[in-house]
């Protein structure tokens, strides 16, 4: 069944209502604190929610059933890893955060550390984030481009252009209000698709456990074999998912910046604790879609073959799903999209404004002006991410282990530069920094010299960062200092 005008009218629809609604919400931005933290007077609930919607992305809804189609559930042993970083962040950072007020995560390093290392840290997360977004920007047109067949510079930039417009009008409030109501939608769609794709299969559930299990025992989750080439082991996925989500939830800002607009910090972790409960049975969702979809093509194949596994949810989707329906969940993928992207210009501008430009550009100016700048910074990151996204698409690996990858060569560095600001008393600027920068180059050597799976990075940094930092501090001052 191609997709009808009534799905395209749907989708429209939804990218209207959506941009408009996120947009009124300007007229409650006034400072900085407004701006970047909702003047912290949002719920709990829906700050866990944005969480979930942000750390999402479109990557979840096209990359993650495409896994399972290819293995198994193996990748949820990842998401066990998420939810003991989520109890870590929790009890070691998100207190030190609301010791003070501060708006970005590199202000706490800024106290431990000084400017020097506040400057390094901010400007690690500017580049990761740039680059790790720029690839999830690129996974829209994927979806756009199976639906309209329009070319991947066309799609990216009209989806960045409307997200771009209410996050720049609106600030996180309109983020995360937002954030939301597309967990809801794409949340909903993709249940409904599932049970569509079991209601077209002969036999239903019972004929997907069936060839589930004579092509392999596609349902398998646990796998303990110890190997540092597979990313999807028990323990890669439990030691490698805590310490990515640790990095990601700790010391990013597209995370940290939800936490910190929580009204106390009790809220704030709240949040976070209660997010790992919905992260859980999203990518569970996402990942029985996937054996569905692979018992419903052995029974319905294709016409032409899948040239890449991030393709076959939304093909389904297109091709499969009854009026209206294909038109709701197109929606529903495209706003997951929407709500990580306008995440990722909120943090990026907010990051930028703070670190940088109010702290050495023009520091003292009037909030007005530094709310402008944090508007025109919005825009300013949206090019970064359109041209980026341009670049990703030349790249032919799944975008969900891209952008990982691109995320986690970085965080080890971070989050051992944020664990020697908290957890030791000895540690100096100049020991965290050598440590970082030993974490980088270990990374640099693992990726390019060995075959150590992508899990293993940020754990790996991480240790290298800390390890080396403290040594390096230690010998830096004396042993009663």
């Amino acid at each position: 069944m191609a997709f009808s005008w009534i799905d395209l009218l749907i989708v429209v629809s939804y990218l209207a209502g959506i941009t408009i609604f996120g947009a009124h919400f300007r007229k409650s931005q006034r400072n900085l604190r407004d701006y970047f933290l909702g003047g912290r007077m949002l719920p709990w609930w829906a700050i866990a929610f944005s969480v979930v919607s942000a750390e999402t992305s479109i990557l979840t809804i096209i990359s993650t059933p495409g896994i399972s189609y290819s293995s198994n559930l193996s990748f949820l042993q990842l998401v066990f890893g998420y939810l003991v970083a989520r109890v870590v962040v929790s009890l070691l950072l998100i207190p030190r955060y609301f010791a003070g007020e501060i708006f970005t995560a590199y202000q706490l390093i800024e106290q431990r550390f000084g400017s020097g290392m506040k400057v390094f840290t901010a400007a690690l997360f500017l580049a990761t984030r740039a680059l790790a977004e720029g690839v999830r920007v690129f996974a829209i047109s994927i979806v756009v481009e199976v639906i309209f067949k329009t070319g991947v510079v066309t799609s990216v930039i009209i989806i960045t252009l409307l997200t771009l417009f209410y996050t720049f009008e609106g600030g996180l409030t309109a983020v995360i209000w937002t954030d939301v109501i597309q967990l809801a939608i794409y949340l909903s769609g993709t249940l409904l698709a599932l049970l569509l794709a079991l209601r077209a299969i002969p036999g239903g559930w019972h004929e997907v456990a069936h060839l589930a299990f004579v092509a392999g025992n596609k349902l398998a989750v646990f796998n303990f074999q110890f190997n540092f080439t597979e990313p999807y082991l028990f323990w890669s996925g439990l030691v490698g998912g805590m310490f990515l989500t640790t990095a990601s939830h700790g010391t990013d800002q597209l995370i940290v910046q939800r936490l910190l607009a929580a009204r106390n910090m009790r809220q704030s972790q709240a949040a976070l604790l209660s997010s790992g409960v919905v992260i859980l049975f999203q990518f569970a969702l996402f990942l029985v879609v996937g054996v569905t979809l692979y018992t419903f093509y052995d029974h319905f194949p294709p016409a032409v073959a899948f040239d890449r596994p991030d393709h076959i949810f939304p093909t389904f989707v297109v091709t499969q799903m009854p009026r209206g329906l294909a038109g709701l969940l197109i929606a529903a993928i495209i706003s997951a999209a929407m709500a990580n992207l306008s995440a990722a210009l909120n943090s990026l501008a907010s990051s930028s404004v703070v670190d940088f430009y109010k702290s050495y550009v023009l520091p003292g100016a009037r909030e007005a002006h530094y709310l402008l700048m944090s508007r025109l910074m919005t825009v300013f990151w949206g090019v970064i991410l359109i041209s980026i996204a341009l670049v990703a698409q030349q790249f032919h690996r799944s975008v969900l282990e891209m952008a990982l990858t691109i995320a986690s060569v970085p965080y080890g560095s971070m989050l051992g530069i944020f664990l020697l600001g908290v957890l030791t008393k000895r540690a100096t600027a100049r020991g965290a920094f050598c440590g970082a920068l030993a974490g980088l180059a270990a990374l640099a050597g693992v990726v390019l010299f060995t075959k150590i799976a992508w899990t293993w990075y940020v754990a790996i940094g991480t240790v290298v960062t800390f390890s080396l930092g403290w040594m390096v501090s230690s010998l830096e001052r004396p042993a009663d200092a």
